[in-house]
């Protein structure tokens, strides 16, 4: 937390201070001879006046120790002496800005909130709980809806009177942006969480800050958690776009490469599991990093959106591997055996094509092993010859078969063992199509020579 507010030097905290220094007044001492001068006039009707030259000095001391711990100090030591001063609120946003010199977050919550009980409308104050209230790690009912209602004030906040246009224009922008991203995480924070409403908040701080991956990645998180909770698996496309411009960004604005890295690990985990492999996964990538939204009819395809295309391809240009892939869906399904028993054994099934892996024996074959799935793959269907009057007794072939070939067949289904996998067909030779044989010479018979 120390480094992340002594790093904000960022354009919002910029313009947080030109408008909070165009309405800031001048602290004089008091005059010689008075033990209790008067301060300058405030806009306000009440002089403020401090009590006597030792406030004074405390205040003087404070404002010019350039030592965090040591005017941290000196303004208890004023707090103590002097708890009701004219120039509490004065007081506090010194406390203010000494707690974000030495990294307290809490604190300056809790200072903000002090300082709102003298002035609801303060925009320091609204602005720092504001922004710090996400990243404190106080989730409680109170701190959610203390920073709900900071950030509805920053929100409604009006132009200080001393505040150049330009400088009120830039600032409130940011305002805006971290106003809407605090109140998506308080919907969040929530008890019960309200995906929805964080959702619609994020992105009103994206269509006012399209470059902060932060908000990016977070408006990822509610949109995917509202697509379990509400069981809408559309809704997770959106949510990876999101997270795809989180990891992709790297302009101003973006998250840091650590973050990015991590982000796009995560991407590419839940995309593998949305789409079923990473392809596509580039695209999106280089789409997200140069637009912050989605474009209106994104849609990432699931993995089974995926399947059902190839196959429905797939019996257009293959229609016999196709059905393959169907019966081997379910013959390895837990039912499996089931459906073998009553759709397949002993029934006749279309023509399938294999290719031809190995032959028992290797001459004169008995029994053909095909792999369906492709020419290198092992065998998962053996092919028993048969043929005889009743169409069952073994025919073994008349010569070598062609290993390597793509055949036809259509068959009786016989067997089936899920482990290893093979389905066992008994099939006519005159059923088969494609298959090559290689004649087999015909052994040569020598004569033994008479013995003289």
């Amino acid at each position: 937390m120390q480094h992340f507010l002594r790093r904000l030097t960022d354009i919002t905290v910029i313009a947080l201070a030109g408008v909070v220094l165009g309405s800031a007044q001048t602290v004089q001492a008091p005059q010689t001879g008075q033990a209790a001068a008067a301060a300058p006039a405030a806009p306000a009707e009440k002089k403020k006046n401090y009590k006597d030259q030792q406030e004074y000095t405390l205040y003087d001391s404070a404002t010019k120790e350039t030592d965090a711990n040591k005017k941290l100090a000196t303004l208890n030591t004023w707090k103590d002496k002097y708890p009701d001063s004219d120039f509490k609120q004065e007081r506090l946003v010194l406390f203010l800005n000494t707690y974000q010199a030495l990294g307290q977050g809490l604190k300056m919550v809790d200072t903000a909130k002090e300082i709102l009980g003298i002035d609801p409308k303060d925009i320091t104050a609204l602005y720092w709980i504001t922004f710090l209230s996400p990243s404190v790690g106080n989730n409680s009912a109170d701190a959610v809806a203390t920073a709900s209602k900071a950030a509805n004030g920053l929100l409604a906040a009006e132009k200080p009177a001393t505040t150049k246009d330009e400088d009120w224009k830039s600032a409130k922008t940011n305002f805006d942006a971290i106003a809407y991203k605090t109140l998506g995480w308080a919907a969040v924070a929530a008890t019960p969480k309200n995906y929805p409403e964080a959702e619609l908040n994020y992105k009103k701080s994206l269509q006012t800050d399209p470059k902060s991956g932060e908000v990016a990645y977070s408006l990822g998180q509610a949109l995917l958690a509202r697509s379990i909770a509400e069981k809408k698996p559309a809704v997770q496309s959106e949510a990876l776009y999101y997270f795809a411009r989180a990891a992709s960004y790297d302009g101003p604005g973006a998250l840091n490469p650590d973050g990015r890295k991590t982000v796009g690990d995560y991407l590419t985990k839940v995309y593998n599991t949305l789409h079923g492999d990473s392809s596509g996964l580039a695209e999106l990538k280089a789409l997200a990093k140069d637009n912050p939204t989605p474009p209106a009819d994104f849609k990432i395809k699931t993995a089974a959106e995926v399947a059902a295309e190839q196959d429905e391809e797939l019996k257009k240009t293959n229609p016999s591997l196709a059905l393959w892939k169907q019966l081997k869906g379910q013959l390895l399904s837990p039912d499996g055996e089931t459906y073998f028993g009553s759709s397949m054994k002993d029934a006749a099934v279309p023509k399938l094509k294999g290719w031809l892996v190995s032959a028992k024996p290797p001459v004169k074959s008995k029994e053909l092993l095909l792999s369906m799935d492709g020419k290198d793959q092992a065998a998962n269907v053996t092919l028993r010859l048969v043929g005889g009057a009743d169409g069952t007794t073994p025919t073994p072939l008349t010569g070598k078969p062609v290993l390597g070939t793509e055949i036809e067949f259509e068959g009786t289904g016989k067997t089936l063992t899920k482990e290893p996998f093979m389905v066992t067909f008994d099939v006519e030779k005159a059923k088969i199509t494609g298959l090559k044989e290689e004649k087999v010479a015909a052994p040569v018979h020598h004569t033994a020579k008479k013995k003289s």
